[in-house]
This record gives structure tokens, sequence and C-alpha cells, in this order.
């Protein structure tokens, strides 16, 4: 290149110039940059989970001795000792690394123990002249045999050490704790597992080579983060199990206290992974200043280390805290998304990997492992034997021995009259020469044949392992199942949306090792008020779960409405008066123990359900049951819907209404139940259910009852036919006037109202004598009756079995409460 001092561009004496392509120059430089991001910082690789700095910290803080059983040392002294041997890069970056080994809230299991300030979500570690660190004891299971030629080694970066290439692993490192980096043109992001749960799947796939995704996701049904958390959605993780990509949204585990008598509060005690209780403050904030989130009245962190996290959200007075609580979820960290990006490297080159194929490549480094270390170990016996054996030839005939070294001028001679006279081998003779003579006493001879016959047996059982492949797999499956049991917690990590199957054929239960994700028998019950609640049952409960228990609880102005036998994991369907089919799941509503039914103390449905204006819900069905769901509206129409017959979806209109119509009621019904109609008229139709054949959501259903001018329907539903229809008037004064005359009521049998044709007008159930103008209808057989009347109120009919009046004269008590409207 021409200078000012040389612009001819002609080279100087000694010099050589040599023009270069500039193009040429960038892509070899940048591939060459490219390559040792990738290879030597930030992939990981698949056989042991570690980026090379990850693996030489450990590897060098095991040469130090930094053992669990020791004292801590500074870290300053631990990133010296890396980066002056194995890694010569800034001492920043090691630290760093270092820190992220020991933080529980990053790592499932951590590998390092740290003592002082190592950092939280929101906050930096402390300075490496601080802090203190030392191995954790599942470290050494990742370092443990190197000295047994288990892993090659590699020369250092200027050949003055040796390093491992990879560390021996004693766990699914890669799938336990995840990883995280950025290269050129790719990145990795794995999330953490449980380590029970990961090496259940690794022992049931060494057992079972050809087994599927869905066997092995029978083990490992989901990540389990260190923060814990809930996880919301599970068709994204089967997505990165099978494809090595996939995506799933995290939740924060929150419940609804009493901060103050008088003020209820939202308590977050498990935060989305690698969320911190600042980031979240904020956002509230930001969220409260711009009026986007309304009732919350303050924010306080209570977060320890003694008690752990604790983040109190206080809820002002008027709102409901499930409402507040769908508003965070949308708008704030509490729920956050997380993108799997299974990438490592394999046999030296990046591959994006599946669940399956990581455990593979796993396998069979470990085997790999187990076999060299086996190989190592019947060496080493072998050559212990053969030592062994020279020195009880040589106390056997001690005499002789000292004879001929006696003679000998010096220790060559010696030594090759000793291999002449005993025939011994180089190495025995020279074992012999260097023995002490205190090994020359009859209790030496007795441990030397006594270690004789322990190595034959040792060298034996090597011998078969060897040879035998399945031996080597059983003793790997051992060694997996030891370490689960030492260092293996409980999931922390709440999965929804499904359940984990937990297989059935006789190895997964001896190796399944499976958290169990709650799924408990309950019953779903929503007031009349529109509260709604979860009442948990005993799982032998039947479909009897409230059998022998005592009277439920009830509020003044309150009875209950629709109830479901289902699980609190199982999707189910509230079904609105506008046609609209919501799922959801119970988990999360309000638990009331089975003995005593507090319906006040449930949430409002429709605030759960995020739906307001006029919307309300007048049942809740299942979704898994086969027997159609039939609906009956204000018009009178009928429609019966098969579950599940409509596009998956959190919301689906299951009906077209026409205009003004609303549905009154929703419930299962068989070919072989009975549906029931009552109008405002007091007529009351009863059909077969048969008679309404199952038609398709975009349907508008089908003539139920025909209605006189002015009349609509106030009940649909379906009946038992042994239960007694309880028809009560009474008139618009009294109707809203407290503790005037409840009005007349009648109990007449069903057998009383013939099964008519649908279609049909029915038959007539009370006649309305002068000034009663409203009505209400109940059945009876349990106590308290719910009633729905004309004006739309809901009342309570308490039994009237036992006066029954066919004249329908007054019956004192008959009619309790008014309720409230719906």
């Amino acid at each position: 290149m021409a200078t000012p001092e040389n612009p001819t561009n002609i080279a100087a004496p000694g010099e050589r110039i040599e023009d270069v392509d500039v193009t040429t120059e960038m892509q070899g430089s940048f591939l060459e940059y490219a390559y040792s991001v990738i290879y030597s910082r930030a992939l990981p690789d698949a056989r042991d989970g570690l980026k090379p700095v990850q693996r030489r910290i450990l590897y060098q803080m095991s040469e130090m001795g930094l053992r669990p059983d020791r004292g801590h040392v500074k870290s300053s002294r631990v990133v010296g000792e890396v980066m002056g041997k194995l890694h010569p890069h800034g001492d920043a970056s090691i630290y760093d690394a270092m820190v992220r080994l020991t933080q529980d809230f990053v790592l499932r299991v951590p590998l390092i123990d740290g003592h002082g300030n190592f950092g939280t979500l929101d906050d930096g570690p402390a300075a490496p002249r601080y802090t203190e660190a030392r191995l954790h004891a599942t470290a050494l299971a990742l370092t443990e045999n190197l000295d047994e030629d288990v892993v090659d080694f590699i020369p250092n970066y200027d050949n003055q050490f040796t390093q491992p290439e990879v560390l021996s692993a004693a766990f699914p490192n890669l799938l336990v704790n995840g990883a995280s980096g950025i290269a050129v043109g790719m990145a990795t992001n794995m999330a953490p597992h449980n380590l029970i749960e990961v090496v259940a799947a690794a022992r049931y796939l060494l057992e079972n080579p050809a087994a599927s995704l869905d066997d092995l996701m029978a083990f490992v049904p989901g990540p389990d983060l260190p923060t814990g958390g809930t996880i919301v959605g599970l068709d994204g993780i089967k997505d990165a199990y099978a494809t090595g990509r996939g995506a799933f949204k995290t939740r924060a585990r929150v419940s609804v206290e009493p901060i103050t008598a008088r003020k209820m509060g939202l308590v977050v005690t498990e935060l989305p992974f690698l969320v911190g209780t600042e980031r979240v403050i904020e956002k509230i904030k930001d969220g409260v200043n711009s009026k986007k989130i309304s009732g919350i009245s303050d924010v306080t962190d209570l977060t320890d280390r003694k008690h752990g996290m604790r983040l109190v959200i206080g809820i002002k007075t008027g709102f409901s805290p499930e409402a507040v609580l769908e508003q965070l979820y949308r708008l704030t960290p509490l729920e956050d998304s997380f993108s799997i990006n299974n990438v490592a490297l394999v046999d030296g080159g990046p591959r994006t990997l599946g669940l399956k194929e990581l455990l593979q490549v796993y396998l069979d480094h470990r085997l790999s492992v187990i076999r060299r270390r086996s190989l190592f170990r019947l060496a080493r016996r072998k050559e212990r034997l053969h030592l062994v054996e020279g020195l009880l030839v040589a106390i056997v005939d001690i005499d002789e021995v000292i004879q001929v070294i006696r003679q000998s001028d010096d220790s060559e001679k010696a030594r090759a009259r000793l291999i002449d006279v005993f025939d011994l081998s180089l190495i025995q003779a020279e074992h012999i020469l260097e023995l002490r003579l205190r090994r020359l006493t009859r209790f030496s001879l007795i441990e030397l044949e006594s270690e004789a016959g322990k190595l034959r047996t040792e060298i034996a059982h090597l011998e078969q392992l060897l040879a035998d492949p399945a031996r080597i797999a059983r003793l790997a499956s051992d060694e997996l199942e030891e370490v689960a049991l030492r260092f293996g917690t409980p999931r922390r990590t709440l999965l929804t949306e499904a359940r984990a199957s937990i297989a059935t054929t006789a190895a997964s239960r001896r190796n399944a090792a499976i958290l169990e994700i709650a799924d408990a028998p309950c019953e779903v019950i929503l007031s009349t008020t529109g509260r709604a609640i979860r009442v948990d049952i005993a799982p032998d409960g039947g479909d009897e779960p409230m059998a022998g228990k005592p009277a439920r609880r009830r509020s003044t102005h309150d009875a209950i409405r629709s109830r479901l036998i289902t699980t609190s994991r199982t999707e189910i369907g509230a079904v609105t008066n506008l046609g609209r089919l919501i799922r959801f799941t119970a988990v999360d509503l309000p638990s009331v123990p089975s003995n005593s039914i507090q319906l006040a103390a449930g949430t409002k449905i429709t605030d759960y359900l995020a739906i307001s204006g006029k919307e309300t819900v007048v049942g809740v069905v299942s979704l898994d049951s086969q027997t159609p769901i039939a609906l009956g509206t204000r018009q009178g129409i009928v429609k019966r819907v098969i579950p599940g017959s409509w596009p998956l979806r959190p919301d689906v209109e299951i009906v077209a209404l026409k205009p003004g119509d609303q549905i009154v009621g929703v419930a299962h019904s068989g070919d072989e139940d009975e549906l029931v109609f009552v109008t405002t008229d007091a007529q009351l139709l009863r059909f077969g259910s048969a008679l309404v054949r199952p038609q398709g959501v975009a349907a508008g259903g089908m003539a139920g009852i025909n209605l006189s001018a002015a009349a609509s329907v106030i009940f649909f539903g379906t009946v038992n036919p042994t239960l007694d229809a309880v028809v009560a008037t009474v008139s618009s004064s009294t109707a809203t006037i407290a503790g005037a005359d409840p009005g007349r009521a009648k109990v007449s049998s069903m057998d009383d109202f013939p099964a008519k044709g649908r279609a049909t007008a029915g038959v007539r159930a009370h006649s309305f004598l002068k000034g009663e103008d409203s009505l209400m209808i109940a059945w009876a057989g349990s106590a308290p009756a719910l009633a729905v009347g004309t004006d739309g109120s809901v009342r309570h009919l308490p039994d009237p079995g036992a006066k029954r009046d066919a004249s329908g004269s007054p019956l004192d008590g008959v009619i309790g409460s008014i309720g409230s409207s719906l």
C-alpha cells in the first residue's frame, strides 16, 4: 500500500507487501469470528450442557479442591486461576458466567455454592473481591471420574495445561438447567426442567430405544422453572419437544387475601421465569398512571430472604380482585412468554434438537463414559494384580529373594537375576526391589492374598460388564436413579390446560417419579347472583359428592342455580344468556370446604370470564361429556348441541338467537331425559329430549313451546320426574314490600303434567287470582328449592312436601326471601 514515505508502493529492503482483496479478507475473517463465537463461546455442548467458559470454571475449581466439604474462597481467586490457565479472556466475562452458575433463580440445579451477594433479577452481584464460592455437590456429579480417562483432554491456549473436552456429566445438565446464548446467525434458549422427571425419561429411553415423544412426555410433561409460577398452554411445549422450537406463556402465582380488616389484596408469591419484582412494580405504576389499569391502591414489595417472594397489591374498595388480576396478566409481566430454541453442539456442529434427540445424545455420551471408565479400571486392576502376584512370589521365597539381591553387584544385575530365577516381569522385579522390609510379615502375606482374590473378582466383573452392552445400560440407569434420589426436588411449576399422562406400563411405573399435576375432583357451583365457587371433593365420592355432608349454608338472597361435577384442571364451559359458550377451568375459582359452603365467598363469574354489559352466565356445562347440551330461550326455542362440535376457540356462539331473544336455561340432556318449559302465564310443557335432534352451532334451534301473546319462558331445564312441582304466586305489591303476605303456593306431582309433544302449549300449572301477577316455579325434593319468577327475581322455597295443599291456599313460610334479579 502506498504511503507518504513510499508513494510508489515499492517494498523496502526486508519487507514484503501483498495486495489482498478486501471482500475475500472480510469473508474469511468474519467466518473465523463466527466459528469462534459458535463453538467457543455462545452454544453449549449437548453432552454436558455447558459452554466452554462454564466447563473451565467447574474443572478448575475441581482442580483447586473447592469441594462442598471445604471452605469458600474468594471469587477473585477462582477467576484468576481460570483466566490464567484455561480461559484467556476478560475477568468480567468469567465472573458473569460464574455468577450464573450460583443463581438458584436461573438454574434449576445450581452448580456453585456462593457465599455473599451474587445478585438478583433486578440487581447485579457484588464485585468478585467481596464474594466467595466453592463447588456445589451437584457439580461433583458433573466432574466425577475425570481422572479415569472417561473423556478426551485437549491442550489449553498455550499448551502448558490440559482441559477436558467435555465433562463426564452424571445427569442431563442441558435439560435440567437449560441454556441461553446468542451466537452469529443463531441463538439458543432452552428451558430448565425437573431433574427427577428428566432422569425418569432418560431411564425409560434406555430401556425402550423406540419410545415415542408421547411416551417421553409422560415423564417430562413440561419445563420446571426455578421460580415456579404457572405455565399456561402446553401446545407450544409439545412443538418444542418435537421440533426443538416452540413457545409457552408463564404466569405468576397469585392469591386473593385480606390485607387489612376491610381491604382485599393480590399477593404474588411466584413470578414468571427471569422476571424481577422491580420490573413488575414499574409496569404496574405505568399502567395506573396511564389509566390502563384501574382498581389498584398501592403496591408493596415484602420480599426478603427469610420469607421469600411476596409482592402485595392493594385493591380499592368496590373493585373485584379477580378482574384486576386479569388486567395485570394482560398489561404487566405477571404473564410473560418464553420461546424455546434448542440449539446445541453435537459432534462439533450446531443442531436443533427435540426432547428425544437431547436425551439420546446425552445417553450416548454417558454410555461412552461408563465404557471408558470400566476399561480404565480394568487396566488398573490388571496392573495391580500383576504386581501383587509378583509380591506373593517374593514373600513366599523371601530368603532366596534376599540371597539373590545380596549376591548381586548392583540393582541392574539384581533385577535381571530376579527375572531369571523367579520368572518375573520387569515391572514385578522393579517393584520387589523397592519393597520395604516391614511388608515381609505373615500379616502382609494374608493381605496380599486377600487383595489378589478381590482383584480377580473385580476384573471378572468388569470383563463381563464390557462384554454386555445391556449391563452397561443398566449400570447407567442405576447411576441416574441414584443422582435423582440425591439431588431431585419436587416440581415447582404448575402446568395447566392439559393433564400429564402417566404411563401405565411396568417400566413406566418403575421409572416414573413425576410430580402429580393437581387435577382433583371438584364441584363447580354457580349461584343465582352470578357468583362461582369450587368445592373440592374426595376422588371416590362418585356422582354424589355431597352425600352425607352437612347442609349448605347460603346468604339471604342467594341460591344454587347451576352445578357441575368435574376436575379442577378440566376445561368446562360457561353458557351466557346471549348464546356464547366460554371455556375456562375451575382451578382459580375460590375454593370452599364441602361441609360449609358459603356462596358469598365466590367470585363474580362475569369478572372471572371478563364479560360485561348485560351478558350473564345462566349455567356451566362439561366439555368432556358426549351428552348433548340442551338450551331453552325466552321465546320458547329449544336446541341440543353436542359438546366439542365447534371450533377450538376460547369462546363460541353455540346458538343463533333471534333479535330480542336470550337463553334462560341450559343443561346436559340425553335421549332418555325429559325437558321442561315453564312460562309466565303458568303453562308447563314436558316432552322427551329425543324429540330434539342435535344441531350444529350455527343453527337457531327449533320450536320448543308455543307461547300465548305477551308470554315468555321463565324456566327451562331437565327435571327429575319423581320430583314435585311447586308453583307460587304473589302480587306486585307483596313482591316489593318486606314482611308482606308471601302469597300462595301449591305442590303438584309431575304425574299431573302429562308429557306432550314438542312445539305444543303444555298444561296449565296454576290459576291466577285477583291481584296476583307474578309466578314462581320450583322443584321440591331439596331444601331450599330455587324459584324463578316472572319478574326475573329468584327466591327460595323451603321443601313444602309436608304442606301439600291442592287447593292452593296460603302456606306460611313457603315463600322465603326475595332474591336478586339475574
